[in-house]
């Protein structure tokens, strides 16, 4: 059997007996960084041979898995912190595990983006996890724009060095909303800071964030679906001069004349 066992996200007694005990039974263990997993292991006095499973190996590793698993090995695959697959490598073995019809079960646990829902206090009787955005602008305006008229609160995973970036893409597409930036969940300076996106997140960049946005308004303008050329375009068409057309467009996004300018200079 291979087990996708989840892990403390900071706190290291934020594990379920359940995955102590079988990370002490199975054979080998699966992992994402070698010496990260050690630490928690030697926490917990548990002494199995490490193999790692990363986001740049995870088709070799799901091959190693397979492998060890139909050989009569009881199989652990552990990320860094939290749930393996959400936002972790593991995916890619679960696929190739299901395709090879090998057994998987998982032994769940601690999660962060869950834990943020509630340390934000934000809705969530309906919400949607979209993880990190990509890394290249374009690919990351284009994800964002596919969430942009979601009513429910949206989750993100982002790193440090990506806050800024990230909450000025969302603040580009989605206007002002209200937000929160939860770090260090479970650990000593946890905190949950909310602000608006016109405004950013003035607080200290260390740790992993996630940053939750509130939904789109039900009474949300249909124009906002548009994109920024085509906002503009609308007003254009319906007989308003460029200049007036980007002062309206801007007003319904609730975003400044000046960023939606550069969508207008070719019309």
């Amino acid at each position: 059997m291979v087990y996708f066992v989840a892990t403390p996200i900071g706190n290291l007694k934020d594990i379920t007996y359940r995955a102590v005990e079988t990370l002490r039974n199975v054979d080998v263990i699966f992992c994402e960084d070698t010496r990260h997993s050690l630490k928690l292991l030697s926490a917990y006095d548990i002494k199995k041979p490490l193999l790692s499973c990363h986001k740049f190996n995870e088709s070799s590793a799901a091959e190693k898995i397979i492998e060890a698993a139909v050989g009569g090995k009881e199989v652990a695959v552990i990320s860094d912190a939290g749930m393996p697959v959400i936002s972790d490598p593991g995916n890619v073995a679960a696929q190739a595990l299901k395709n090879a019809n090998v057994p998987f079960t998982v032994v769940p646990g601690a999660n962060a983006f869950l834990s943020a829902l509630v340390l934000s206090a934000m809705p969530s009787d309906r919400f949607a996890f979209i993880g990190f955005l990509p890394g290249k602008a374009g690919e990351r305006r284009a994800l964002l724009e596919k969430y942009k008229t979601l009513d429910m609160t949206l989750c993100f995973h982002v790193a440090p060095q990506d806050v800024d970036r990230d909450i000025s893409a969302m603040y580009s597409v989605f206007g002002d909303r209200n937000a929160c930036a939860v770090r260090e969940i479970t650990k000593l300076h946890e905190e949950a800071v909310h602000f608006f996106l016109k405004d950013g997140f003035e607080g200290e960049k260390r740790g992993e964030f996630v940053v939750l946005v509130e939904g789109a308004k039900e009474c949300e303008n249909p124009l906002n679906s548009l994109s920024e050329r085509e906002h503009i375009l609308h007003y254009m068409r319906g007989g308003l001069d460029k200049k007036e057309a980007v002062k309206r467009a801007a007003k319904d996004r609730g975003v400044s004349k000046s960023e939606l300018y550069p969508f207008s200079v070719d019309l």
